[in-house]
């Protein structure tokens, strides 16, 4: 892959998770039997041990590698144990495919100690450009890492979807793509804690966490658990785009003069993924200008691009009509983000949507949606709280966020 492709990937909205400089890589230890391999339990689930990273590597991670990627100084509470990864491998469906039978990926962190009862927290990722920078490979994704040294460090069992076509997964990327999103997380869920049934731990506490497009995830997973009748803890939020119609407008009709230039990305993978997943031909053509479609599909499936081929200017990139709101409306685009939310119901669970003043990607008013609505239905509901980090951007909420979900997740 070229310069110039990971350019443009790693500037993409709410997508490029570069990793930052960090420890030398830990060896694992030497394996028990039951790690050696892959390891099969019920239901067609298997695990298989990645590594162990020790207290040295997670406090790094603290100390100094997220700092650096944030690009702001947040004080976490240092590890306190090592913590061995795996990856776990699970049967899923696609829902918006007739429950098409896949096979996805993910991460399960558990604490290195002689317990054998843990809080779990679900985190879900945001959107990464390269297919293996999330959770089940944990070296190449930097907000993994920070979850595993402020989390499992201290003694949660930390768990992570790779979404549909992420990781090992087989398929085309299912970028905001709600139901799909809903399985993974929700499969993963199931699937880690048929792993921990077999080694022997329980856990009594479910959180779940995401942060950007994982914040998205998160709050469409909680919709799903809490229909499922699953006991949730709490969930938290960072910059989570919980509206994808009222984001994508306020880029193509309402722009902010700290709107990011890369926004780009957004369109380029929601076009093609819901062209896939909803079944619509021909759905990212009517989208993108002639000019810009082949490096457009080139970006969605991963193969060799020049940055200088991706406009950073909407209106070069996308054809004229989107730009009319009622047009966007009533396109097959425009209808399927009308229904990507992820706070319209009555929420039952304690939820914190943390949101940045100076987020170059998640407007304040987006950030502040669900609880706004959540207390408009009469008296108010008020399991949503809305709470800001400062003049924080897109990275920096995150960073200041993962601190306060900790706090609160120890209170509960």
């Amino acid at each position: 892959m070229t310069k110039a492709v990971r350019t443009l990937a790693l500037c993409a909205v709410l997508l490029a998770i570069p990793p930052v400089a960090s420890a030398a890589p830990q060896e694992a230890t030497p394996a028990a039997a039951s790690d050696a391999g892959a390891i099969a339990v019920p239901s067609g689930v298997s695990y298989e041990l990645l590594g162990r990273w020790d207290t040295d590597r997670l406090n790094q991670i603290l100390t100094t590698d997220f700092p650096k990627f944030a690009g702001i100084d947040v004080t976490y509470t240092p590890a306190r144990n090592a913590v061995k990864l795996y990856r776990v491998t699970y049967p899923s469906v696609v829902p918006e495919r007739g429950n098409k039978p896949i096979v996805a990926t993910g991460l399960l962190a558990i604490p290195d100690t002689d317990a054998k009862s843990f809080p779990i927290l679900s985190y879900q990722h945001g959107t990464v450009y390269g297919r293996q920078e999330v959770p089940s490979f944990p070296e190449q994704s930097t907000e993994t890492q920070l979850m595993l040294a402020q989390f499992a460090g201290q003694g949660y069992v930390v768990m992570g979807a790779d979404y549909f076509g992420m990781g090992a997964s087989k398929e085309p990327e299912g970028y905001m793509v709600k139901a799909s999103h809903q399985q993974a997380c929700h499969d993963m869920i199931r699937s880690g804690r048929g792993v921990l049934d077999s080694m022997g731990i329980t856990s009594d506490k479910l959180f779940l966490g995401g942060w950007s497009q994982g914040g998205f995830v998160t709050m469409a997973c909680l919709e799903k658990l809490e229909s499922a009748g699953v006991a949730v803890d709490a969930a938290a939020t960072a910059s989570a785009p919980i509206d994808g119609f009222a984001l994508m407008n306020g880029f193509l009709n309402f722009p902010r003069e700290i709107d990011a230039s890369w926004v780009n990305s957004l369109f380029v993978l929601s076009a093609f993924s819901y062209e896939n997943y909803y079944g619509v031909p021909g759905l990212a053509r009517s989208v993108f200008n002639d000019a810009y479609y082949d490096a457009a599909r080139r970006v969605y499936e991963r193969q060799p691009f020049e940055a200088s081929e991706i406009p950073t200017d909407l209106h070069k990139l996308i054809r004229a009509d989107y730009f009319d709101p009622q047009f966007f409306a009533g396109s097959a685009y425009g209808r399927i983000f009308r229904e990507t939310q992820a706070y319209r119901w009555v929420i039952q669970t304690p939820v914190r949507n943390y949101y940045g003043e100076a987020d170059e990607v998640i407007p304040p008013g987006i950030g502040k949606m669900a609880m706004t609505y959540q207390q408009a239905m009469g008296a108010g509901n008020t399991k949503v709280e809305a709470i800001s980090t400062g003049p924080t951007t897109h990275r920096g909420t995150y960073a200041r966020a993962a601190a306060q979900w900790k706090t609160w997740f120890d209170g509960k």
